[in-house]
């Protein structure tokens, strides 16, 4: 598997973990995710990345961008998007990703809907 299959992969079941949790009304980019959309492909509101540092052949970063619904807190929200995505990421059961050795998650909340 490539490296921008991984990518693809990776980004595809970030999003589709981030919008399965309660509060989640729906993804969007930051503001170098909007300036970019013309090239980019995957879902927006995900931004997938090789982690830094000499270990990191099997090391991402994953950035969801969310927008919360009304009456929810932040706070609650953010950690049950970064534990579903972790979950998704690293069950073997759930996708097959490749060969992931680590996944380090941030959340950003860009609205409330």
């Amino acid at each position: 598997m490539t490296d921008q299959d991984t990518r693809a992969q990776l980004s595809a079941t970030v999003a589709e973990a981030a919008l399965g949790v309660p509060g989640v009304a729906f993804l969007r980019p930051g503001l170098a995710g909007l300036l970019r959309t013309a090239g980019r492909s995957g879902p927006a509101g995900v931004r997938i990345g090789r982690a830094g540092g000499a270990d990191s052949h099997d090391s991402w970063t994953a950035e969801v961008f969310v927008v919360l619904r009304r009456g929810h807190r932040a706070v609650d929200v953010t950690r049950a998007v970064r534990a579903a995505v972790l979950r998704a990421v690293t069950d073997p059961a759930a996708v097959t990703v490749g060969v992931v050795a680590a996944v380090t998650v941030g959340v950003t909340v860009t609205g409330f809907a």
